[in-house]
């Protein structure tokens, strides 16, 4: 074990130790100005890049000429970041890759223009792995993200740079997007909370409509549960699916007692670690004292879900790899792309014949959620099947049968809100021996967001997460 203390970039400024909502409502009322609170946000960039490596393109000049005149929205003039797979007009969107050369984006994505309805000013693009295929934000021979709880550790992936800003304290809130657990999981890794919505909840861009089955959730990072529930408030009030129930404002607990089913193995062959088994447990204590009815639940889905994720994750980079000119650059090189990315190209190839069957029995497991929450209002399990790694664990330059073995185990859990478009959320509950953010992981029933806040709400309240800038 690798023991540090935390980096962080909380400071006596215009930003201080306020969440989104504070620094909103401190700009609102005339204590700060917008001009202050991006001067603080590019100065703790600043302080923490060198040792967190999290900005991919940085932004300053043109979020501080922004902040000096703030549009509306319910964070207006709270600074933020945006994930370097989402289009950001004037900025190139690099997707992790070296394999091709971005051109600066002439326009804002859709998502984009629903996130920054918000409000909120980017200061620049956050890292990701390649294409967002692994759950590290590590690279073949660039430096990787580091964790700001303990650098020599991973903050997860792929909205790694993301999640490492935010609990650092560089920003209050951060754009994030979950096609396999990528809000969940480096929420998970970096104390922060992290709620994928129900496929359809927010705006998608074009490359998420186009996939055979649309994985990719979008939303944000945050370090409160009032945050990412205004967040949601926010968002909604820019675009509607006329097919959800309205999420709405969340704004603290829910007064109904909810029936909880807990699942605390995956359904790989391997064993959830102890220390993250200890913390569901405990989770699931907690509820059962706050009044809850819980119980040990079923897995809706059989081992075959493993190989036919698998496979479709295989079919994103066999996409890529041979529409990359097309979709990214005509430089596009394949050769040029990772080691992860090429092994899952490989792994589709061998597979490609399954195709039809693989996406049929992944379209079916919707119903056998849906089933689940006959049942359950919520369901508890680990965000992750072990602790934190360490980087290099998850490095891509390792042999890819290994690396995916290990990704495999690792993200076990979050995969099916994906395929099924059921909403789900982080919470960082506990701690590891190794004093790092230990989360648990809540699914609820298509389209029910509702019920994960006010829950979260209730869990913020009954047992406050640690907060890196204590330490």
């Amino acid at each position: 074990m690798t023991t540090g203390s935390p980096v962080h970039a909380f400071a006596d400024d215009a930003l201080g130790d306020l969440d989104a909502t504070g620094v909103a409502a401190a700009i609102r009322g005339g204590e700060v100005s917008a001009r202050e609170a991006m001067e603080a946000a590019v100065h703790r960039a600043e302080a923490v890049q060198g040792q967190l490596n999290a900005l991919a393109c940085p932004d300053f000049d043109r979020a501080l000429s922004r902040s000096n005149r703030p549009g509306a929205g319910i964070f207006a003039g709270v600074p933020t970041a945006i994930k370097d797979n989402t289009d950001s007009a004037g900025l190139p969107t690099r997707q992790g890759s070296r394999s091709f050369t971005a051109a600066p984006a002439k326009a804002d994505s859709d998502f984009a223009k629903q996130f920054l309805s918000t409000g909120v000013i980017s200061i620049g693009k956050t890292r990701l792995p390649e294409f967002g295929f692994s759950a590290s934000t590590e690279y073949m021979t660039e430096e990787a993200v580091h964790n700001p709880w303990n650098t020599s550790y991973s903050p997860g992936a792929s909205s790694g740079g993301a999640a490492a800003l935010v609990a650092a304290g560089v920003v209050p809130i951060a754009h994030a997007n979950d096609g396999g657990g990528s809000i969940r999981i480096p929420a998970a890794a970096c104390g922060l909370v992290g709620l994928k919505p129900t496929r359809g909840r927010t705006v998608n861009d074009p490359a998420d409509k186009s996939m055979p089955i649309r994985l990719i959730g979008q939303g944000v990072v945050t370090r409160s549960v009032r945050d990412t529930a205004r967040w949601m408030a926010g968002a909604e009030s820019y675009y509607r699916n006329p097919r959800l129930a309205p999420v709405r404002l969340v704004e603290g607990s829910g007064s109904t007692r909810l029936r909880v089913g807990v699942i605390v193995d995956s359904v790989t062959t391997t064993r959830t670690d102890d220390e993250t088994r200890k913390s569901v447990e405990a989770t699931a204590e907690l509820l059962a004292g706050l009044g809850h009815h819980v119980e040990d639940a079923a897995l809706p889905v059989g081992p075959g879900f493993v190989e036919d994720f698998g496979i479709y994750w295989g079919l994103l980079s066999f996409a890529i790899s041979n529409g990359g000119k097309l979709m990214l650059a005509p430089d596009f090189d394949k050769s040029a792309t990772d080691d992860l990315t090429k092994g899952l190209y490989a792994l589709y190839r061998k597979n490609i014949a399954k195709t039809p069957r693989v996406l049929r029995r992944l379209r079916q497991l919707q119903q056998a959620y849906l089933d689940m929450f006959q049942k359950y209002d919520v369901v508890l399990s680990p965000t992750v099947a072990h602790t934190t790694p360490e980087l290099g664990y998850l490095s891509p330059a390792q042999p890819f049968d290994e690396l995916f073995d290990k990704l495999i185990t690792y993200t076990s859990f979050t995969p099916l809100n994906n395929v099924t478009g059921g909403p789900a959320v982080s919470l960082p509950l506990h701690q590891s021996t190794a004093g790092l953010p230990l989360a648990s992981h809540f699914s609820a029933d298509l389209g029910d967001e509702r019920t994960l806040l006010e829950l979260a709400f209730e869990l913020e309240q009954a047992q406050p997460w640690r907060r890196i800038q204590d330490w």
